[in-house]
């Protein structure tokens, strides 16, 4: 092994994606788990980006998301660096795991930092409690990729854990703080996980990685060569001076699907691993969740109004109703308003199910909350009834809604706060507070905010349908017209 550079660029490489199906309701297909705020009032997507910037010197920091996440993450960033910074983006059309979407990250790092730049890779939805150990930890494993290992963290378990991968040590590398990888062993049962955490080799798999990019891509175009082939066919068609990079679908849709554990780090044989002692967690439950608030005298946990009679052991999380439990025991109660989760908190695992369910029934409620993020604001369901719906938009100074048209609704628009500029088939005029306007069935209709704050107005929808498939898009800068 090379004996490295402390020099070496790093660039962060954030994943973000996922459904987060065992946090439901809170967690949607549309407003996954790095969204979700916790105890502090910011999102695990805010966290992980600040980490990244603590780490990253002068580099940018670069996001592998889709286009359903970009506008709202790419907003986050800003509020937290500055829109001038304008850090890059690889929006994925669809998921195929992480192997191949570090690979693009990979080639974006090659390109622009040079083959033996450093990828840090850290999903988006993991909360670390200890950034100065965080840091730390960074440092090794850096000096190990700068060497040409691959480096993988490897959480220093506090129980015996069943909902994750674990790994285990080999030799300690000369001269680093960091082990050879021994083995990847997949989550086991109760009695092995306990094992696994008395013998003190094992790390809980944190599914955060360290390594030059030419070297992750020589390793994957050995060990999984139809990712590695697919990958540079899909680098090879982009145009790599946009922003965002949008991966082309019909390419990236051949490429198999697979983990990067899986494609290529259970097969190379130059895998280090170093070990993290630094708060970490991947929030992938309820349970999980519940434990970054205080209890009570009773062992409950609140977030949000609760009322507790006799009740003990309980996590509840409320948004705006009150919740009232009574002589109930080990209980996660989660109410978002248009959803309710009850489920005994040993069992908090199998909440995914419900989310299988619903999206069999095709329920609005396993993709969207009541409110939706957009990318020109956000729209509250106020309410969704056989004959209308109705809405509150809130859109962002400068931005724009499609030009649309509706073939199974009419829509009545009443501004609250802010001034609209509307275009009504070829007519365009302003709407100020406490005005309103008609757009008719099958009629062109585009809506602006021209100021410089959030413009708020109720829309009303009459008619047969009220599904959001029933808007036909003719311009919209947003890229959303397939």
């Amino acid at each position: 092994m090379n004996p490295g550079n402390p020099q070496q660029k790093m660039v962060p490489v954030i994943l973000s994606g996922g459904s987060g199906t065992r946090l439901w309701p809170v967690s949607r297909r549309a407003h996954p788990k790095p969204f979700m705020k916790l105890v502090d009032g910011e999102s695990l997507a805010e966290k992980t980006f600040r980490r990244a910037l603590d780490v990253a010197g002068d580099s940018p920091v670069l996001t592998v998301t889709s286009r359903d996440y970009y506008f709202y993450t790419r907003d986050l960033y800003n509020e937290i660096d500055g829109e001038e910074h304008g850090h890059p983006f690889l929006l994925e059309p669809i998921g195929r795991n992480t192997a191949p979407a570090i690979a693009l990250a990979a080639h974006y790092v090659r390109e622009s930092a040079g083959p033996d730049a450093l990828m840090l890779v850290l999903p988006a939805d993991h909360l670390i409690r200890d950034l100065t150990r965080f840091e730390a930890a960074v440092n090794d494993a850096r000096e190990l990729a700068g060497r040409g290992y691959l480096v993988t963290f490897g959480i220093f378990p506090t129980h015996a854990e069943t909902g994750y991968g674990y790994i285990r040590r080999g030799q300690a590398i000369s001269g680093s703080a960091g082990h050879e990888v021994a083995a990847f062993v997949e989550k086991p049962d109760e009695q092995t996980a306990l094992a696994y955490v008395e013998s003190g080799e094992y790390g809980w798999n944190s599914g955060m990685f360290c390594f030059a990019a030419g070297a992750y891509l020589d390793a994957l175009h050995q060990h999984a060569p139809a990712i590695a082939q697919c990958v540079a066919e899909c680098w090879g068609s982009m145009e790599s001076g946009e922003q965002p990079m949008e991966i082309p679908l019909e390419l990236f849709s051949t490429c198999p699907s697979m983990s990067i554990d899986y494609a290529v780090m259970e097969k190379a044989t130059n895998c280090a691993v170093v070990g993290g002692d630094f708060g970490w967690s991947d929030i992938g439950s309820w349970k999980a969740m519940s434990e970054l608030y205080e209890s009570d005298e009773a062992g409950n946990r609140i977030h949000g109004k609760a009322v507790m009679v006799e009740s003990t052991n309980c996590f509840v999380r409320g948004e705006n109703r009150l919740v009232a439990a009574v002589g109930i025991d080990n209980l996660v109660i989660i109410d978002t308003g248009d959803a309710i989760l009850v489920a005994d908190q040993a069992r908090v695992q199998d909440v995914k199910e419900v989310v299988n369910q619903l999206s069999d029934l095709k329920h609005e409620a396993a993709e969207f909350h009541k409110t939706v993020f957009r990318p020109w604001g956000s729209y509250s369901i106020l309410e969704d009834a056989e004959d209308c719906k109705v809405k509150r938009l809130v859109i962002k100074p400068g931005h724009v809604l499609s030009l649309q048209m509706h073939h199974k609704r009419a829509e009545h628009w009443t501004v609250i706060r802010g001034t609209a500029k509307v275009r009504l088939g070829e007519k365009e005029f302003m709407l100020n507070p406490n005005e309103s306007t008609y757009i008719p069935l099958e009629t062109l209709h585009r809506l602006e905010n021209p100021g410089s704050e959030d413009l708020h107005l109720i829309e009303v929808q009459t008619g047969e349908y009220f599904g959001e498939d029933d808007i036909v898009r003719y311009e919209d800068i947003y890229g959303r017209i397939k």
